[in-house]
């Protein structure tokens, strides 16, 4: 007799917080031929593991090693269930561009907001780190991007978050594009000092904002 669906969800939920990379294909497989919905699959299995993992992490009961092989674990059980998706009902079309302002190259904390959006069903545009106020304008302009993301670990170089959303007013796109803003020294009241439309203090707060700015 096959599982329920409940069962296997919180299996594939389990296989990536518990970094079981080669199980996760096995019970990602049996989710789809007992003909289970991907989409909840992806959600509420593997996206759910990686916001326990998320938890951790800020816990610091999980390092960068453990990440990595949650993320390898969730991207495997991915690989399984999107091609059964419907893409109209998972892709939200919404772009997204991300990444670390000048003068900061520590980016453990980007990339996993970039895992964690990617497997919510955004389009990332990932920038990397050190990047120019002028770049990641030019980039929403060049993509047409619904929200832009910047996030930073050093105090110093915070400055350059307000002086994004300056060029952003003074070409007139402000109004068309989202900003958020993260990182250790970030906080809620800097976020709006600055005029951003939000702020998150880790990679699960900052699917939650980017679903309710987009609201999707």
């Amino acid at each position: 007799m096959s599982e329920n669906k409940e069962a296997l969800l919180l299996k594939l939920s389990n296989c990536v917080l518990e970094m079981e990379d080669e199980l996760v294909v096995e019970v990602a497989n049996q989710y789809i031929e007992a003909g289970f919905s991907p989409i909840d699959g992806i959600l509420e299995g593997l996206v759910d593991g990686m916001q326990e993992a998320a938890k951790l992490f800020e816990e610091e009961e999980y390092f960068i090693p453990e990440l990595l092989v949650c993320s390898e674990a969730m991207y495997n059980g991915l690989n399984i269930l999107k091609p059964h998706l419907d893409k109209n009902n998972f892709g939200k079309n919404k772009k997204i561009v991300l990444g670390i302002v000048e003068g900061d190259t520590h980016d453990i904390g980007k990339n996993l907001v970039k895992i964690m959006l990617e497997a919510a069903g955004y389009e990332v545009i990932d920038m990397g780190r050190d990047v120019s106020c002028e770049s990641f304008v030019d980039k929403v302009l060049e993509t047409k991007a619904d929200l832009l993301a910047m996030s930073t670990l050093m105090s110093s170089t915070m400055g350059s978050m307000q002086r994004v959303i300056q060029i952003l007013e003074e070409k007139n796109i402000r109004e068309k594009v989202k900003v958020i803003i993260g990182g250790a020294p970030i906080s809620l009241s800097f976020s709006k000092k600055i005029g951003a439309d939000g702020y998150s203090s880790n990679a699960v707060e900052a699917v939650k904002l980017v679903d309710e700015l987009l609201s999707v």
